[in-house]
């Protein structure tokens, strides 16, 4: 189902938005040198890696550049 969206910050954009879609890759870093030594698959992470668990989606407001979850640009009516 759609949503209309107001700019929690400017409150006048409600048509100019950014839909950002967020892709989670789960890696272990070397501590020194920052290279990916490991990529996991998010249902097979070693028992120290909690899965991410933020939004799929944020929105940035076209107008004033505002980049928020998308329930905060949801207009309540």
């Amino acid at each position: 189902m759609a949503q209309s969206y107001v700019c929690p910050s400017c409150k006048t954009n409600r048509s100019r938005f950014h839909l950002i879609e967020q892709e989670v890759v789960a890696v272990k870093l070397d501590p020194q040198s920052g290279e990916v030594i490991q990529q996991y698959e998010q249902n097979r992470l070693d028992p120290f890696h909690l899965p991410y668990r933020g939004p799929t989606r944020r929105i940035q407001c076209g107008s004033c550049g505002l980049n928020e979850e998308e329930r905060r640009f949801i207009r309540q009516s």
